[in-house]
């Protein structure tokens, strides 16, 4: 594909990425255009792989739209789905502060739109923004919080499981519709990955919970009828 813009076609970028990521939102303008100059925007297949594991941290990657997972592999070589990200989130931040290799590999689930910032444009915009710093604390601080959380739930019941999984990425990513909150319909792949669970165990707990209503599948979308129903199966 070919990265060269216009300027006109490159305005339009910036501007759609910036309107998309809350990272970006309310920083002065002066400082955003620094942080966006060397900005390149590409739309990527599904699976195809971003980033891999021991690559050094050249740029930071934004979400302009669809889904990408984080992985790694365990002593056994088996693949373990770290996270699911979307529309507005931002990785590859960590490798670019601390200028050591990615610890991750980035797979796009779905068709993807990426943005990618130079990792020393990046930081300097954390060096002279106290703002675009306390967004990123509070993204480490989410994370954190939710790594903890499905350790927690690592000796839960199947359902519980896999309810906080659709929770997890509702948090995320949801959007609203008439019918509830709506997210991809991801294979049950990723979420056995994600989950820690056999992907027919995922199979079942999901037939289970559509049953009862707590969630219903719709071609590309899962739908979250009633987020309180849902996190009242949890134990």
């Amino acid at each position: 594909m070919d990265d060269r813009f216009n300027p006109r076609e490159q305005d339009a970028d910036i501007t759609k990425l910036i309107k998309t990521v809350p990272f970006f939102a309310g920083l002065p303008e002066d400082a955003l255009n620094k942080a966006t100059c060397h900005v390149v925007t590409r739309t990527h297949p599904s699976n195809q792989v971003i980033l891999l594991e021991n690559d050094w941290g050249g740029s930071v990657y934004f979400i302009v739209d669809g889904w990408v997972k984080i992985r790694t592999y365990n002593l056994d070589g088996k693949e373990v789905t770290l996270n699911i990200i979307g529309k507005g989130e931002l990785f590859g931040e960590m490798a670019a502060l601390e200028e050591v290799p990615r610890s991750t590999d980035v797979i796009t689930l779905t068709s993807t739109t990426i943005s990618s910032v130079p990792a020393q444009d990046f930081v300097d915009l954390i060096q002279s923004e106290p703002m675009a710093g306390v967004r990123l604390a509070q993204l480490m601080a989410t994370r954190l919080r939710q790594v903890n959380r499905r350790l927690r739930l690592r000796e839960a019941d199947s359902v519980s499981r896999v309810a906080d999984t659709i929770l997890f990425l509702a948090e995320g990513q949801g959007q609203e519709n008439k019918e509830g909150l709506a997210i991809p319909n991801l294979p049950h792949r990723e979420l056995s990955s994600l989950s820690g669970l056999a992907r027919e165990t995922v199979t079942r707990v999901l037939t289970k919970l559509e049953k009862k209503n707590l969630i219903r599948r719709e071609h590309d979308l899962l739908i979250i009828p009633n987020l309180s129903a849902l996190e009242r199966t949890i134990n």
